[in-house]
């Protein structure tokens, strides 16, 4: 089959459904990566569909490193190719506490799912990739880091978030140049205040912010806002580009007097 797969973790719904969706839109398959809500998962594979792609489900968790080679392994199976990763599941702190409070527990957990669970997880697929480049069975690579603000916006009662954000970024760095001599390119998209039921518990918070003019684009960002961005980059917008941080933030990342 010539047409491309990617492969989005935590696609069940939010900016993970959004990314799927707008690949869907352009023809591409997809590998709907879920931890735990079947339901919402078998949304998004509905709205692939409808979106004219063809979809399939796998239910992994990306801090695990057997349910990881896994959910390479059934997406080659399945597709016969892998084309593009997007590293997109990730979790909040199930509490937000003082970072003098803070427990090793819930550090761990979310540096397990959020920075090493991608981590090796993109060593894993960037080896596949190499194969299939070389068999001829893909052109090139992609591989999408879903970042955040909170990788240098410091939040002091969710600190394990921001320190996974900004391992994140670095990470992405490594491996962009590692494999940009094998026509595999590596990048960062960096959401700001996206509507998704992560930021939900601070919808009213973040309300007001945004009223008063914390970002220059006075609204909330979309699902759809990101995934726009993810398609840009895996249909070779980019293609002198590796390493490189999309802001999809409103223009929270702009210093202003």
């Amino acid at each position: 089959m010539n047409t491309p797969v990617a492969l989005i973790t935590g696609a069940g719904r939010g900016i993970g459904r959004g990314a799927a969706i707008a690949l869907a839109k352009r023809g591409w398959s997809i590998a709907i990566n879920f931890r735990g809500n079947a339901e919402a998962a078998a949304d998004t594979l509905h709205a692939v569909e409808q979106a004219g792609g063809r979809g399939l489900l796998i239910q992994a968790d990306v801090s695990n490193p057997a349910d990881r080679e896994r959910l390479i392994d059934e997406t080659l199976r399945h597709f016969g190719r892998l084309d593009a990763l997007v590293n997109n599941a990730g979790m909040a702190p199930r509490q937000r506490v003082d970072i003098l409070e803070l427990s090793e527990a819930s550090y761990d957990e979310v540096m397990a799912v959020n920075l090493k669970g991608p981590f090796f997880l993109t060593q894993r697929a960037a080896k596949t990739m190499l194969k299939l480049i070389e068999a001829q069975t893909i052109p090139r690579g992609i591989i999408i880091n879903m970042g955040s603000i909170s990788a240098y916006t410091s939040s002091v009662n969710r600190a394990e978030y921001c320190v996974s954000k900004a391992g994140l970024a670095m990470m992405t760095q490594l491996y962009a140049d590692r494999l940009a001599d094998h026509n595999i390119n590596v990048y960062e998209i960096r959401p700001g205040i996206i509507d998704t039921d992560m930021t939900s518990v601070a919808k009213a918070k973040y309300d007001k912010l945004i009223v008063e003019g914390l970002t220059p684009i006075r609204r909330w960002g979309t699902p759809d806002d990101v995934g726009r961005a993810v398609a840009a980059i895996a249909e070779g917008a980019f293609p002198m580009s590796t390493g490189e941080v999309i802001n999809v933030d409103g223009g929270f990342h702009l210093r202003r007097l």
